[in-house]
């Protein structure tokens, strides 16, 4: 058996058994980590491929043993009434499991699985079985290219997927479930911050596969983090209070600015402007109380967005006309001024 230890605790157990050749390398601890260096060599003339595989072994796991086993023994290989009794198991083959048994199952090396001081989530988990679940549904085993492919992939789903906590969680923490209103500069401040935080934490992450195979992945990580923000930034301005009552607040101003029109023209005789204005005023009064039944009832809500739209135009001309106008203002004020020159004494 060949066991990958990730620093500081995560193990792979890989079958290698039935070991030929002890006369090369002993049976055991000793013998499978003379025969391990060997297997792991990087050397030139090998295929890209190869230099790869055993390239990533080495910069994702801190610590490679392997231990040899030897055959069974006939009797457990070619005996159809074999049993499981240990008489009919070789010698050799019960003593090498005498030392393999309690070298696996050693208390001390059972811990939480870490992978780059991180506990492996229950997610992580999934992604990795997701992907091996995949790779195994055709009728043939698959080939090991197959499976280092598949490991690259939940090893990177399972880094975005960590990353993607840590920015939702930060976010949930600023301006999640019941979190006052937040001005929308701030927001994007924080976003910022947390969606860099994230990306350095997928980066950091030990991953197969190399930086190219891991940008794709990163790539949907900024996709995901984007609607997240998108959908922070629409629970956010559902708390502001002006924001739900922008519609009934500039109804109810114009309401207000036509009565009082109304009441002017009138007085100065002009008796149609007048009646114009009390229509308008009419006019809106009933799109304020058709306003307050759409959101009262949740009926006929197409026609409820567009007198919200109307409204916002409406402020948004507003708001635009009077900035323009201070803006002028303070133009004009400047390049009026005349200059001060101080008299030569």
């Amino acid at each position: 058996k060949i066991k990958i230890k990730n620093k500081p605790g995560v193990t792979l157990m890989f079958l290698v058994r039935d070991w030929s050749f002890p006369y090369e390398y002993s049976y055991g601890l000793q013998g499978g980590m003379a025969f391990l260096d060997k297997r792991l060599q990087v050397k030139e003339h090998q295929h890209e491929e190869i230099q790869n595989v055993r390239n990533h072994i080495h910069s994702c796991f801190s610590d490679v043993t392997c231990f040899l086993l030897p055959h069974p023994g006939l009797q457990v290989a070619t005996s159809p009434d074999f049993d499981g009794k240990l008489k009919d198991i070789a010698g050799e083959f019960k003593e090498q499991l005498q030392v393999l048994i309690p070298y696996v199952l050693n208390p001390s090396k059972l811990m939480e699985k870490e992978i780059n001081g991180s506990k492996v989530t229950c997610r992580g988990l999934l992604e990795y079985f997701k992907a091996y679940i995949k790779i195994y549904q055709g009728e043939d085993l698959p080939h090991p290219k197959s499976m280092l492919q598949a490991t690259a992939e939940a090893n990177n789903l399972a880094a975005a997927a960590s990353a993607k906590d840590i920015y939702y969680n930060n976010m949930e923490e600023v301006c999640g479930g019941e979190k006052p209103y937040l001005s929308p500069d701030i927001l994007e401040e924080k976003h910022c911050e947390f969606k860099q935080l994230a990306l350095d934490h997928f980066k950091k992450t030990k991953k197969m596969g190399g930086k190219d195979f891991s940008f794709r992945y990163q790539q949907e990580l900024e996709e995901e983090i984007k609607e997240l923000y998108e959908n922070f930034c629409k629970h956010n301005g559902s708390k502001n209070v002006f924001s739900t009552l922008r519609t009934p607040a500039v109804l109810f101003t114009g309401i207000v600015a036509l009565y009082i029109a109304s009441g002017l023209t009138g007085f100065i005789g002009l008796e149609v402007v007048a009646q114009l204005f009390n229509c308008m005023v009419g006019l809106l009064l009933i799109a304020l109380l058709t306003w307050g039944y759409i959101r009262y009832s949740g009926q006929y809500r197409e026609l409820g967005g567009a007198i919200d739209f109307g409204a916002a135009y409406v402020l948004e001309q507003a708001s635009s006309h009077i900035g323009n106008s201070t803006q002028a203002t303070v133009r004009d004020a400047v390049v009026g001024r005349p200059p001060q020159v101080k008299k030569a004494q």
